[in-house]
């Protein structure tokens, strides 16, 4: 047996390398002596987002909002944090007259409307390669405050963006798009993602009625190679083009999964792995009658999951789920709403989950006018086997339906934030699975001016709480809303945007899983031993 040493420094740039934002300094010698033994809960100083290519309809309007908290303990001064096309301008004279040009317009908008931005590089000529210099599209000056952006054109870019320093925990950006007609029609919202090496998406589709893409966006100066496998109601779908999928440097590619399969499949369960690099993932799916919006990942495969933030005039719910191991999944489907915790008629007896194979239950009406979450465990007897899920969500009738995603997400552990809310159209909804638990909701200043406002729910313990949340004192612009847990059980938490077009509901659905601002670090000047 071999042992290998590995210094504090080394094993905070291998988490970081992996995960996308753990990049952390050693605590101080101070705090090392005093706890040599438990591990020292420190700020990350490097954070990596990414944002796919929001829409290639002319009726699309895309508006970017980027924030980090504030009050991080020990994240010190100064950092940045920058938001840029992967496919970058040219670094010639005319993308020089340009950023001129653009830094004059952008100081003429920020004294109208405050930190705002309008952007039109995606005109511009751009170069092959990760050499090229990318001009920002849209930085961060301070934490507390968002700023935003806003692409009118078809062809918008994917972003890639770094924060570093003060401004890299719990930094988050929102990208907002909407389209105002056509078969992807709707407000399709999304967090953007961080790079990591292994998604599940339960909820996608081959559907003929469905244009469903998994966009892939590789923020770094090498390429990656993903895999993107299938998975129907039978098991794994038969693919020759899914396997060895490369993803330039700093670049994104879209792939339509119907033309991975012959297999017209209405449920479908993503799974998106790199053999090399990193990526992040995300599933745009577009309905024909329902409109679209962006389904991201279900959290990591769990016995117990939660799906929180059903509207309470969902009109139709369907849930998605997949066991990825080895053993089957026996599910107890449960419904937590305002008043407590009961059993769907549509779901009376247990859910059964084939290994590999994605089950769906259609659920109708669930909420009946009540807000709710939907929690998933292991039936009575059953085993503890983890699983995947996701809900599809329509609210309206006919012609004026709108579709939406909910994947399931973990509780808010430190704090979890979601950027663009606007004065009016937004809900948070607080799901306590367990025990009552208590939690502050913190609205941040507004992009254009205003004054951040705190305050604190109760959530009883088997219920769904859903509140329009505070909007900041003077208000101007959008603003963020921060979640903090302060005492009891488990809170999970999510945001619902609604804006209603020409009589269609429009509304889309972003869970608030932990930003992960703060990592653990063993507190001991001593190197750390790995085994092998």
């Amino acid at each position: 047996m071999n042992r290998t040493t590995l210094s504090l420094t080394a094993a905070a740039t291998a988490l970081a390398a992996v995960t996308g934002f753990a990049a952390v300094s050693a605590p101080d010698s101070a705090d090392t002596t005093a706890t040599s033994k438990t591990p020292a809960r420190l700020p990350v100083e490097r954070s990596s987002l990414l944002c796919p290519a929001p829409s290639t309809s002319e009726l699309a309007e895309t508006v970017y909002t980027s924030f980090t908290p504030v009050g991080t303990d020990g994240a010190g001064t100064g950092g940045t944090a920058e938001l840029a096309p992967s496919a970058a301008p040219l670094d010639d004279a005319t993308a020089a007259d340009d950023e001129k040009k653009d830094d004059k317009d952008e100081e003429k908008d920020e004294e109208k409307t405050g930190d705002t931005a309008e952007d039109d590089s995606a005109k511009k000529p751009v170069a092959d390669g990760a050499d090229a210099k990318a001009k920002p599209f849209m930085a961060l000056k301070e934490p507390g405050k968002p700023v935003s952006g806003t692409k009118n054109v078809s062809d918008a870019p994917a972003l890639v963006g770094t924060a570093t320093g003060r401004l890299a925990p719990g930094w988050t950006t929102q990208q907002t798009t909407t389209v105002t007609g056509g078969d992807g029609r709707g407000l399709l919202g999304m967090s953007c993602t961080a790079p990591d090496t292994d998604f599940w998406f339960p909820g996608a589709s081959t559907d003929k009625a469905r244009q469903d893409y998994v966009h892939l966006t590789n923020p770094d100066d090498t390429a990656a190679v993903a895999d993107v496998a299938l998975y129907g109601k039978e098991g794994t779908l038969k693919s020759d083009t899914g396997e060895g999928i490369p993803v330039p440097a700093r670049s994104s590619v879209p792939v339509l999964l119907s033309t991975l399969t012959g297999e017209a499949e209405p449920n479908v369960t993503v799974h998106v792995s790199t053999r090399t690099g990193r990526v992040g993932a995300v599933v745009n799916a577009a309905d024909e009658k329902l409109g679209g919006d962006w389904l991201a990942a279900s959290a990591d495969p769990a016995p117990r999951v939660v799906l929180p933030g059903i509207p309470a005039d969902a009109t139709s719910v369907r849930l998605v789920v997949f066991a990825p191991g080895e053993d089957d999944a026996e599910l107890k489907v449960r419904l937590a709403g305002e008043s407590g915790t009961i059993v769907p008629a549509t779901a009376a007896e247990t859910l059964n989950v084939k290994s590999g194979m994605t089950a769906s239950l259609d659920l109708g009406d669930v909420t009946k006018g009540e807000a709710g979450s939907v929690l998933l465990g292991p039936a009575e007897g059953a085993g503890e086997t983890p699983v995947v899920a996701a809900l599809r969500v329509v609210r309206g009738k006919g012609i004026n339906q709108e579709v939406a995603f909910i994947p399931a997400t973990g509780p808010v552990t430190e704090r979890a934030t979601a950027a663009d809310n606007r004065a009016k159209g937004s809900t948070l909804s607080l799901a306590a699975p367990d025990g009552t638990g208590k939690v502050k909701v913190t609205a941040s200043a507004g992009s254009g001016g205003g004054e951040q406002v705190v305050k604190t729910y109760t959530v009883k313990g088997g219920t769904t709480q859903a509140v329009t949340p505070p909007v900041p004192q003077g208000l101007k612009g959008s603003y963020a809303l921060t979640v903090e847990p302060e005492s009891g059980g488990p809170v999970h938490a999510a945001r619902t945007l609604a804006l209603t077009q020409d009589g269609v509901p429009m509304f889309t659905v972003q869970t608030l899983p932990d930003d992960r601002g703060m990592v653990s670090v063993p507190a001991t000047k001593e190197d750390l031993s790995v085994l092998e």
